[in-house]
Protein backbone atom coordinates (compact mmCIF):
# COMPACT_ATOMS: atom_id res chain seq x y z
CA UNK A 1 0.00 0.00 0.00
CA UNK A 2 2.10 3.20 -1.41
CA UNK A 3 1.35 6.28 0.98
CA UNK A 4 1.29 10.04 -0.26
CA UNK A 5 2.44 12.10 2.23
CA UNK A 6 1.14 15.84 2.38
CA UNK A 7 1.19 18.70 4.57
CA UNK A 8 -1.32 20.87 6.33
CA UNK A 9 -0.66 24.35 7.24
CA UNK A 10 -1.93 26.88 9.89
CA UNK A 11 0.35 29.84 8.02
CA UNK A 12 0.40 33.55 9.09
CA UNK A 13 2.61 33.07 12.34
CA UNK A 14 5.56 34.04 13.06
CA UNK A 15 8.37 31.84 14.51
CA UNK A 16 10.86 31.58 17.28
CA UNK A 17 13.86 30.35 18.24
CA UNK A 18 16.67 28.23 16.63
CA UNK A 19 17.63 25.57 14.41
CA UNK A 20 20.84 23.69 14.09
CA UNK A 21 21.83 23.16 9.92
CA UNK A 22 20.93 19.57 8.49
CA UNK A 23 23.73 17.84 6.92
CA UNK A 24 24.34 18.34 3.12
CA UNK A 25 22.04 16.13 1.02
CA UNK A 26 24.56 16.79 -1.92
CA UNK A 27 27.60 15.96 -0.10
CA UNK A 28 25.95 12.60 1.04
CA UNK A 29 24.78 11.19 -2.51
CA UNK A 30 28.31 12.13 -3.25
CA UNK A 31 29.78 10.11 -0.65
CA UNK A 32 27.79 7.12 -1.32
CA UNK A 33 28.99 6.78 -4.45
CA UNK A 34 32.74 7.61 -3.67
CA UNK A 35 32.39 4.24 -1.47
CA UNK A 36 32.30 2.47 -4.41
CA UNK A 37 36.23 3.69 -4.60
CA UNK A 38 36.86 2.02 -1.75
CA UNK A 39 37.24 -2.15 -0.77
CA UNK A 40 37.51 -1.83 2.56
CA UNK A 41 34.71 -0.44 4.95
CA UNK A 42 33.24 3.48 4.46
CA UNK A 43 31.20 4.66 7.53
CA UNK A 44 29.57 8.18 6.64
CA UNK A 45 28.58 9.56 10.25
CA UNK A 46 25.66 12.33 10.01
CA UNK A 47 23.65 11.15 6.97
CA UNK A 48 20.69 12.81 6.34
CA UNK A 49 17.67 10.45 6.03
CA UNK A 50 15.55 11.14 3.31
CA UNK A 51 14.77 9.94 -0.19
CA UNK A 52 17.53 10.65 -2.43
CA UNK A 53 20.03 8.79 0.16
CA UNK A 54 17.82 5.72 0.79
CA UNK A 55 17.30 5.51 -2.97
CA UNK A 56 20.89 5.37 -3.67
CA UNK A 57 21.26 2.63 -0.85
CA UNK A 58 18.45 0.61 -2.64
CA UNK A 59 20.66 0.77 -5.53
CA UNK A 60 23.85 0.14 -3.58
CA UNK A 61 22.27 -2.79 -2.28
CA UNK A 62 20.42 -4.13 -5.41
CA UNK A 63 24.68 -4.18 -6.67
CA UNK A 64 25.74 -6.02 -3.71
CA UNK A 65 27.32 -3.74 -1.34
CA UNK A 66 27.13 -4.20 2.19
CA UNK A 67 24.58 -0.76 3.84
CA UNK A 68 23.62 -0.70 7.23
CA UNK A 69 22.66 2.45 9.05
CA UNK A 70 23.77 2.63 12.82
CA UNK A 71 21.57 5.62 14.17
CA UNK A 72 22.55 8.43 11.92
CA UNK A 73 26.06 6.37 10.59
CA UNK A 74 26.14 4.44 7.61
CA UNK A 75 28.49 1.72 6.60
CA UNK A 76 29.34 0.60 3.53
CA UNK A 77 30.93 -3.13 2.49
CA UNK A 78 31.02 -3.28 -1.19
CA UNK A 79 31.58 -7.09 -2.14
CA UNK A 80 34.43 -8.71 -4.11
CA UNK A 81 32.13 -8.57 -7.19
CA UNK A 82 29.86 -6.07 -8.26
CA UNK A 83 26.52 -7.22 -10.19
CA UNK A 84 25.10 -5.17 -12.03
CA UNK A 85 22.60 -7.94 -13.40
CA UNK A 86 20.31 -7.26 -10.26
CA UNK A 87 20.33 -3.54 -10.24
CA UNK A 88 16.93 -2.20 -8.60
CA UNK A 89 16.13 0.02 -12.03
CA UNK A 90 12.75 1.65 -9.90
CA UNK A 91 15.10 3.57 -7.30
CA UNK A 92 18.01 4.13 -10.03
CA UNK A 93 15.33 6.27 -12.33
CA UNK A 94 14.00 8.17 -9.16
CA UNK A 95 17.57 9.93 -8.66
CA UNK A 96 20.04 11.81 -11.25
CA UNK A 97 22.57 11.17 -8.69
CA UNK A 98 23.32 7.74 -9.72
CA UNK A 99 25.44 9.26 -12.89
CA UNK A 100 27.68 9.09 -10.21
CA UNK A 101 27.88 5.52 -10.01
CA UNK A 102 29.89 5.69 -13.21
CA UNK A 103 33.24 6.64 -12.56
CA UNK A 104 33.58 4.54 -9.19
CA UNK A 105 32.07 1.87 -11.56
CA UNK A 106 34.30 2.47 -14.33
CA UNK A 107 37.36 1.08 -12.14
CA UNK A 108 36.05 -2.25 -11.46
CA UNK A 109 33.89 -3.34 -14.77
CA UNK A 110 35.28 -3.18 -18.48
CA UNK A 111 31.14 -2.51 -19.41
CA UNK A 112 28.14 -1.85 -17.84
CA UNK A 113 24.92 0.04 -18.40
CA UNK A 114 22.75 2.23 -16.08
CA UNK A 115 19.01 3.42 -16.08
CA UNK A 116 18.51 6.74 -17.22
CA UNK A 117 18.50 8.98 -14.09
CA UNK A 118 15.78 10.83 -13.23
CA UNK A 119 14.94 12.95 -10.14
CA UNK A 120 13.83 16.54 -10.05
CA UNK A 121 11.34 17.70 -13.30
CA UNK A 122 13.43 20.69 -14.62
CA UNK A 123 13.78 19.73 -18.45
CA UNK A 124 16.57 19.01 -20.15
CA UNK A 125 19.72 18.20 -18.57
CA UNK A 126 22.41 16.81 -21.02
CA UNK A 127 25.16 14.39 -19.73
CA UNK A 128 27.43 15.36 -22.32
CA UNK A 129 29.91 17.09 -19.62
CA UNK A 130 30.08 13.92 -17.63
CA UNK A 131 31.02 11.96 -21.54
CA UNK A 132 33.51 15.41 -22.46
CA UNK A 133 35.36 14.43 -18.79
CA UNK A 134 35.47 10.65 -18.47
CA UNK A 135 35.82 10.17 -22.19
CA UNK A 136 39.91 12.08 -21.81
CA UNK A 137 40.33 9.16 -18.80
CA UNK A 138 39.61 6.16 -21.11
CA UNK A 139 35.58 5.99 -21.17
CA UNK A 140 32.73 5.63 -23.25
CA UNK A 141 29.38 6.55 -22.47
CA UNK A 142 25.90 6.05 -25.36
CA UNK A 143 23.03 7.35 -24.55
CA UNK A 144 20.33 5.08 -25.05
CA UNK A 145 16.61 5.57 -24.49
CA UNK A 146 16.69 4.43 -21.50
CA UNK A 147 20.00 3.58 -19.79
CA UNK A 148 23.57 4.68 -20.49
CA UNK A 149 25.97 2.40 -21.83
CA UNK A 150 29.63 2.63 -20.83
CA UNK A 151 32.63 1.22 -21.92
CA UNK A 152 36.00 1.25 -20.21
CA UNK A 153 39.08 1.60 -23.68
CA UNK A 154 41.64 1.68 -21.07
CA UNK A 155 41.67 4.11 -18.28
CA UNK A 156 44.87 6.55 -18.46
CA UNK A 157 45.46 9.83 -16.28
CA UNK A 158 44.39 13.01 -17.71
CA UNK A 159 44.12 16.43 -18.08
CA UNK A 160 40.37 17.54 -18.51
CA UNK A 161 38.80 20.70 -19.36
CA UNK A 162 34.77 21.27 -18.35
CA UNK A 163 33.01 23.14 -20.43
CA UNK A 164 30.76 24.66 -17.08
CA UNK A 165 31.68 24.09 -13.62
CA UNK A 166 28.79 20.95 -13.51
CA UNK A 167 29.35 19.93 -9.63
CA UNK A 168 28.30 16.31 -10.70
CA UNK A 169 30.70 15.90 -13.60
CA UNK A 170 33.27 17.36 -11.73
CA UNK A 171 33.16 14.92 -8.62
CA UNK A 172 33.31 11.97 -11.50
CA UNK A 173 36.18 13.57 -13.22
CA UNK A 174 37.22 13.32 -9.54
CA UNK A 175 36.41 9.66 -8.67
CA UNK A 176 38.14 8.20 -12.53
CA UNK A 177 41.25 10.45 -11.49
CA UNK A 178 41.06 8.74 -7.65
CA UNK A 179 42.61 5.47 -8.51
CA UNK A 180 44.44 5.62 -11.83
CA UNK A 181 47.86 6.16 -10.84
CA UNK A 182 49.53 8.72 -11.32
CA UNK A 183 49.09 12.89 -11.90
CA UNK A 184 45.81 13.91 -13.46
CA UNK A 185 44.09 17.86 -13.58
CA UNK A 186 40.36 18.68 -13.57
CA UNK A 187 40.33 22.20 -14.98
CA UNK A 188 37.28 25.46 -14.65
CA UNK A 189 36.12 22.63 -12.14
CA UNK A 190 33.04 23.23 -9.57
CA UNK A 191 34.32 23.95 -6.11
CA UNK A 192 31.28 24.32 -4.53
CA UNK A 193 30.62 22.44 -1.62
CA UNK A 194 29.73 19.07 -2.56
CA UNK A 195 32.80 18.71 -4.67
CA UNK A 196 34.49 20.23 -1.54
CA UNK A 197 33.31 17.52 0.20
CA UNK A 198 34.31 14.46 -2.06
CA UNK A 199 37.89 16.04 -2.38
CA UNK A 200 38.10 16.02 2.03
CA UNK A 201 36.85 12.23 1.61
CA UNK A 202 39.56 11.34 -0.93
CA UNK A 203 42.37 12.60 1.34
CA UNK A 204 41.43 10.13 4.08
CA UNK A 205 41.31 7.62 1.29
CA UNK A 206 44.80 8.16 0.93
CA UNK A 207 44.49 10.36 -2.62
CA UNK A 208 45.91 13.71 -2.79
CA UNK A 209 43.97 16.08 -3.72
CA UNK A 210 45.32 19.71 -4.61
CA UNK A 211 43.55 23.36 -5.02
CA UNK A 212 40.49 22.03 -3.08
CA UNK A 213 37.93 25.19 -3.18
CA UNK A 214 39.49 26.24 -6.45
CA UNK A 215 38.67 25.83 -9.95
CA UNK A 216 41.69 23.49 -10.45
CA UNK A 217 41.97 20.56 -9.11
CA UNK A 218 45.12 18.06 -8.84
CA UNK A 219 44.95 14.32 -8.05
CA UNK A 220 47.86 12.32 -7.53
CA UNK A 221 45.76 8.95 -8.05
CA UNK A 222 46.86 5.51 -6.10
CA UNK A 223 45.52 2.09 -7.78
CA UNK A 224 44.32 0.44 -5.09
CA UNK A 225 42.09 1.49 -2.25
CA UNK A 226 41.16 -0.69 0.67
CA UNK A 227 41.11 1.01 3.83
CA UNK A 228 38.52 1.16 6.87
CA UNK A 229 37.74 5.23 6.91
CA UNK A 230 35.12 7.18 8.71
CA UNK A 231 34.18 10.46 7.67
CA UNK A 232 31.37 12.62 8.90
CA UNK A 233 29.38 14.65 6.26
CA UNK A 234 29.15 18.74 6.67
CA UNK A 235 26.22 20.86 6.76
CA UNK A 236 24.02 21.68 4.15
CA UNK A 237 23.73 25.50 3.01
CA UNK A 238 20.41 25.28 1.18
CA UNK A 239 19.01 23.52 4.35
CA UNK A 240 20.13 26.89 6.04
CA UNK A 241 18.92 28.54 2.84
CA UNK A 242 15.54 27.36 2.84
CA UNK A 243 14.81 28.78 6.96
CA UNK A 244 16.84 32.23 6.38
CA UNK A 245 13.99 32.43 3.87
CA UNK A 246 11.51 31.15 5.95
CA UNK A 247 12.62 33.52 8.72
CA UNK A 248 12.50 36.45 6.12
CA UNK A 249 8.69 35.45 4.58
CA UNK A 250 7.57 34.93 8.22
CA UNK A 251 8.60 38.09 9.62
CA UNK A 252 10.88 35.95 12.26
CA UNK A 253 13.46 36.37 14.62
CA UNK A 254 15.76 33.21 13.91
CA UNK A 255 18.87 32.13 14.28
CA UNK A 256 20.38 29.06 12.20
CA UNK A 257 22.76 27.89 13.81
CA UNK A 258 26.31 26.57 12.11
CA UNK A 259 25.52 27.30 8.68
CA UNK A 260 28.11 26.74 6.31
CA UNK A 261 28.94 30.47 5.64
CA UNK A 262 31.48 30.75 2.80
CA UNK A 263 28.59 29.00 0.88
CA UNK A 264 25.95 31.71 2.01
CA UNK A 265 27.94 35.16 1.32
CA UNK A 266 26.62 36.34 -1.41
CA UNK A 267 23.33 35.44 -0.90
CA UNK A 268 23.27 36.91 2.30
CA UNK A 269 25.31 40.30 0.55
CA UNK A 270 22.27 40.34 -1.74
CA UNK A 271 19.54 39.92 1.07
CA UNK A 272 21.48 42.86 3.16
CA UNK A 273 21.18 45.25 -0.07
CA UNK A 274 17.45 44.72 -0.11
CA UNK A 275 17.48 45.67 3.55
CA UNK A 276 17.68 42.18 5.79
CA UNK A 277 19.37 43.08 8.90
CA UNK A 278 21.14 40.14 10.38
CA UNK A 279 24.34 39.25 12.52
CA UNK A 280 27.05 36.68 12.17
CA UNK A 281 28.73 34.99 14.73
CA UNK A 282 31.69 32.32 14.23
CA UNK A 283 30.82 29.14 15.22
CA UNK A 284 34.09 27.00 14.34
CA UNK A 285 34.39 24.32 11.64
CA UNK A 286 32.69 21.04 10.51
CA UNK A 287 34.05 17.03 11.13
CA UNK A 288 35.44 17.58 7.82
CA UNK A 289 38.11 20.00 8.69
CA UNK A 290 37.36 22.07 5.38
CA UNK A 291 34.32 23.77 5.92
CA UNK A 292 33.74 26.86 7.61
CA UNK A 293 30.35 27.38 9.96
CA UNK A 294 28.80 30.72 11.48
CA UNK A 295 25.34 31.06 13.58
CA UNK A 296 23.48 33.77 11.69
CA UNK A 297 20.62 35.88 13.33
CA UNK A 298 18.09 36.79 11.43
CA UNK A 299 15.78 40.22 12.00
CA UNK A 300 12.27 41.00 11.11
CA UNK A 301 12.84 43.47 7.94
CA UNK A 302 11.20 45.63 5.79
CA UNK A 303 12.72 44.48 2.65
CA UNK A 304 12.79 46.15 -0.94
CA UNK A 305 13.48 45.04 -4.75
CA UNK A 306 17.31 43.93 -5.35
CA UNK A 307 18.16 46.68 -7.70
CA UNK A 308 19.91 44.19 -10.56
CA UNK A 309 18.72 40.88 -11.68
CA UNK A 310 19.47 37.82 -9.21
CA UNK A 311 21.32 34.85 -10.61
CA UNK A 312 22.94 31.85 -10.42
CA UNK A 313 26.73 31.59 -10.66
CA UNK A 314 29.60 28.50 -9.84
CA UNK A 315 30.59 28.95 -6.50
CA UNK A 316 32.14 31.22 -5.35
CA UNK A 317 28.86 33.23 -6.14
CA UNK A 318 24.91 32.90 -5.88
CA UNK A 319 24.15 28.90 -5.36
CA UNK A 320 22.02 27.69 -8.09
CA UNK A 321 20.28 25.55 -5.44
CA UNK A 322 19.23 28.87 -3.55
CA UNK A 323 18.05 30.79 -6.12
CA UNK A 324 14.27 29.66 -6.11
CA UNK A 325 13.86 31.14 -2.15
CA UNK A 326 14.63 34.37 -4.09
CA UNK A 327 11.48 33.94 -5.50
CA UNK A 328 9.47 33.76 -2.78
CA UNK A 329 11.35 36.56 -0.72
CA UNK A 330 10.45 38.64 -3.70
CA UNK A 331 7.05 38.67 -2.67
CA UNK A 332 7.78 40.67 0.00
CA UNK A 333 10.26 42.74 -0.92
CA UNK A 334 9.08 46.31 -2.29
CA UNK A 335 8.68 46.69 -5.96
CA UNK A 336 10.11 44.32 -9.03
CA UNK A 337 12.62 41.84 -8.48
CA UNK A 338 13.89 40.10 -11.98
CA UNK A 339 14.98 36.37 -11.15
CA UNK A 340 17.10 34.68 -14.19
CA UNK A 341 17.08 30.75 -13.71
CA UNK A 342 19.80 30.64 -16.82
CA UNK A 343 20.62 26.92 -16.01
CA UNK A 344 17.45 24.98 -16.38
CA UNK A 345 14.64 24.72 -18.97
CA UNK A 346 11.74 24.85 -16.54
CA UNK A 347 12.35 25.47 -13.37
CA UNK A 348 11.31 29.20 -13.38
CA UNK A 349 7.96 28.21 -14.58
CA UNK A 350 7.29 26.29 -11.33
CA UNK A 351 7.61 30.16 -9.99
CA UNK A 352 4.50 30.69 -11.35
CA UNK A 353 2.93 28.22 -8.57
CA UNK A 354 3.06 30.86 -6.00
CA UNK A 355 0.32 33.06 -7.75
CA UNK A 356 -2.06 30.16 -6.26
CA UNK A 357 -0.83 31.84 -2.67
CA UNK A 358 -1.03 34.90 -4.04
CA UNK A 359 1.67 36.15 -5.60
CA UNK A 360 1.62 38.50 -8.72
CA UNK A 361 4.47 37.02 -11.00
CA UNK A 362 5.58 37.61 -14.72
CA UNK A 363 7.04 34.60 -16.47
CA UNK A 364 9.16 36.48 -19.43
CA UNK A 365 10.46 33.25 -21.12
CA UNK A 366 11.56 29.94 -19.05
CA UNK A 367 14.46 31.36 -17.48
CA UNK A 368 13.05 34.73 -16.60
CA UNK A 369 10.35 35.72 -14.34
CA UNK A 370 9.64 39.10 -12.30
CA UNK A 371 7.86 39.22 -9.17
CA UNK A 372 5.80 41.89 -7.61
CA UNK A 373 6.27 42.71 -3.89
CA UNK A 374 5.04 43.43 -1.43
CA UNK A 375 1.70 40.93 -1.02
CA UNK A 376 -0.17 39.48 1.42
CA UNK A 377 0.09 35.83 0.91
CA UNK A 378 -2.82 33.83 0.94
CA UNK A 379 -3.59 30.54 1.80
CA UNK A 380 -4.75 28.02 -0.85
CA UNK A 381 -3.86 24.27 -1.88
CA UNK A 382 -1.40 23.21 -4.05
CA UNK A 383 -0.02 19.95 -5.46
CA UNK A 384 3.73 20.04 -4.57
CA UNK A 385 6.19 20.41 -7.77
CA UNK A 386 7.83 17.60 -8.75
CA UNK A 387 10.89 19.39 -8.11
CA UNK A 388 12.81 19.81 -4.67
CA UNK A 389 13.41 23.74 -4.68
CA UNK A 390 10.39 24.83 -6.06
CA UNK A 391 8.62 22.47 -3.59
CA UNK A 392 10.51 24.06 -0.87
CA UNK A 393 9.12 27.68 -1.66
CA UNK A 394 5.71 26.76 -1.86
CA UNK A 395 6.04 25.18 1.57
CA UNK A 396 7.63 28.40 2.92
CA UNK A 397 5.06 30.77 1.38
CA UNK A 398 2.65 28.68 2.90
CA UNK A 399 4.30 29.30 6.55
CA UNK A 400 3.86 32.87 5.63
CA UNK A 401 0.28 33.15 4.06
CA UNK A 402 -2.82 33.53 6.48
CA UNK A 403 -5.14 30.83 6.77
CA UNK A 404 -4.86 26.72 6.20
CA UNK A 405 -2.93 25.55 3.22
CA UNK A 406 -2.85 22.21 2.01
CA UNK A 407 0.54 21.32 -0.24
CA UNK A 408 -0.37 17.82 -1.45
CA UNK A 409 2.09 14.66 -2.23
CA UNK A 410 5.54 16.19 -0.30
CA UNK A 411 7.55 13.18 -1.80
CA UNK A 412 10.05 15.78 -3.37
CA UNK A 413 10.65 17.82 -0.50
CA UNK A 414 11.11 14.17 1.44
CA UNK A 415 14.27 13.68 -1.21
CA UNK A 416 16.55 16.76 0.34
CA UNK A 417 14.88 17.32 3.89
CA UNK A 418 14.86 15.36 6.69
CA UNK A 419 11.43 15.76 9.27
CA UNK A 420 11.09 19.34 8.03
CA UNK A 421 7.42 19.41 9.86
CA UNK A 422 9.18 18.41 13.18
CA UNK A 423 11.93 21.44 12.82
CA UNK A 424 9.45 23.35 11.72
CA UNK A 425 7.11 23.18 14.53
CA UNK A 426 10.02 23.16 16.97
CA UNK A 427 10.45 26.90 15.62
CA UNK A 428 6.43 27.11 16.88
CA UNK A 429 5.09 26.56 12.78
CA UNK A 430 1.55 25.01 13.20
CA UNK A 431 2.43 22.05 10.25
CA UNK A 432 0.70 18.65 10.51
CA UNK A 433 1.79 15.62 8.23
CA UNK A 434 -0.81 13.03 7.14
CA UNK A 435 -1.16 10.42 4.52
CA UNK A 436 -3.41 9.37 2.01
CA UNK A 437 -2.99 5.48 1.25
CA UNK A 438 -3.98 4.65 -2.43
Amino acid sequence: MQGEMNFVIEGGKALSGSVETSRSKNGAVALLAASLLNKGTTTLHRMPKIEEVNRLIEVLRSLGVAVEWHGTSVRIKPPVHIDMGGIDAVAATKTRSILMFIGPLAHVLKKFELPQSGGCTLGLRSIRQHLWVLEKFGLTIETLSDRYRIHNTGLRPAAAILYEASDTATENGLFMAAKIQGTSILKYASANYQVQEVCGFLQELGVSVSGIGTTTLTVEGVADIHKDVEYTVAEDPTDAMFFITTAIVTRSALTIAKAPIEFLEVELFVLEKMGLRYTITDAGVSENGITRLADIHIEPSELIAFPEKIHARPYPALNIDNLPFFAVIATQAQGSTLIHDWSYEKRAIYYTELDRLGAITTLHDPHRISIEGRRELKAAQVICPPALRPATIILVAMLAAKGRSMLRNVYSINRGYEDIAERLRALGARIEVYTDYV
